[in-house]
């Protein structure tokens, strides 16, 4: 029989703050696979904003402080794409200059895990055990395609729930037009970027938009909600959650680690 599997959850900002419910999700759906979870309380901003922005001492600063409470840790898992994209790719990066905080930053890229693909590539999961009726449709976060490879592994995941029907979104590989700043800095660009992207989610017919980030999941939910549809907007661990609650195979406590 294999050890059991410890986690650390990194719970990013706007997941804290905006969306509690898809970390408790994501933690219904570790614990179903037997994962010892816990949560670092000290643990703060993974630096991204500041890094987008320029400012790369303070950047530094957030890395440091990640480094100090996720170092010991077997696993960091996450339910954005973005802010796992921010670990892996660009805080060795930002210590570039130092062979040994590099090495140190480099070893915990390598033990963090945006949340599906821990379930996929850790855990194995090939198949979901859960049922949830109605139809799906996928986006493709720039991070976590483009940084970290996640492609086909949510794409499984869903297609593997019973009930579930999958429908490909027409160009989902495309930005949604929020790029943190960038729809700060270029609010008309972003704004049309997201129109194009509300018209391939509306064509699909899908019953509910999947994604791994909460920001881009916010910025469509929002237009979504402006333009009147009925299409809702949700994180892949709601999704996984709740079908294992309609199947009633999730575990009955408290989801919280």
């Amino acid at each position: 029989m294999s050890e059991p599997k410890r986690a650390s959850l990194f719970i990013t900002c706007l997941v804290d703050f905006l969306f509690p419910g898809v970390a408790r999700a994501m933690v219904k759906v570790l614990r179903h696979y037997d994962v010892e979870l816990e949560f670092p309380e000290n643990q703060t901003c993974c630096g991204q904003p500041a890094f987008n922005a320029g400012f790369r001492g303070e950047a530094r600063e957030l890395a440091l402080a990640f480094l100090d409470v996720f170092e010991g840790c077997e696993a960091v898992v996450s339910p954005s794409g973005s802010c796992v994209a921010m670990v892996k790719e660009y805080y060795p990066e930002l210590f570039s200059d130092d062979d040994e905080l590099n090495g140190r930053f480099q070893s915990l890229a390598d033990r963090t895990w945006e949340f599906s693909q821990y379930l996929t590539e850790v855990l194995g999961v090939t198949e979901f055990p859960g049922r949830r009726d109605g139809s799906l449709t996928w986006h493709d976060c720039c991070h976590s395609l483009r940084g970290l490879g996640v492609r086909d592994g949510p794409r499984r995941l869903l297609s593997s729930v019973e009930g579930a029907e999958l429908l490909e979104l027409e160009k989902s590989d495309e930005c949604c037009g929020f790029g943190g700043l960038f729809s700060v800095k270029f609010d008309e660009i972003s704004s049309r970027m997201l129109s194009n992207k509300l018209a391939c989610i509306e064509k699909s017919g899908a019953e509910s938009l999947v994604a791994t980030d909460c920001s881009c999941l916010m910025h469509m939910a929002g237009g979504l909600e402006k333009s009147g549809s009925e299409v809702r907007a949700l994180h892949l661990a709601e999704v996984l959650a709740d079908a294992l609650e309609e199947s009633g195979t999730g575990s009955q406590e408290e989801a919280s680690p």
